[in-house]
């Protein structure tokens, strides 16, 4: 699996989630329970992997709204 899949699944993964859910404490509690994290950073939101919250890439713009 290529490192550009691997995101693609994450992203995916994270955008299925917020749509499971209303509110966004609710989405990242449920994205804590499956290993991930939404982070700040200087570029702005970021999707991270737990426990060390290593960034995987930016969190996409219609979910940070």
């Amino acid at each position: 699996m290529s490192y550009k899949s691997e995101i693609d699944e994450i992203v995916a993964f994270v955008r299925d989630q917020r749509e499971r859910v209303k509110t966004h404490r609710q989405w990242k509690r449920r994205l804590a329970a499956f290993g991930f994290a939404i982070v700040k950073t200087d570029e702005g939101l970021a999707i991270a992997k737990l426990p060390r919250n290593r960034v995987v890439c930016p969190v996409p713009q219609e979910l940070v709204a």
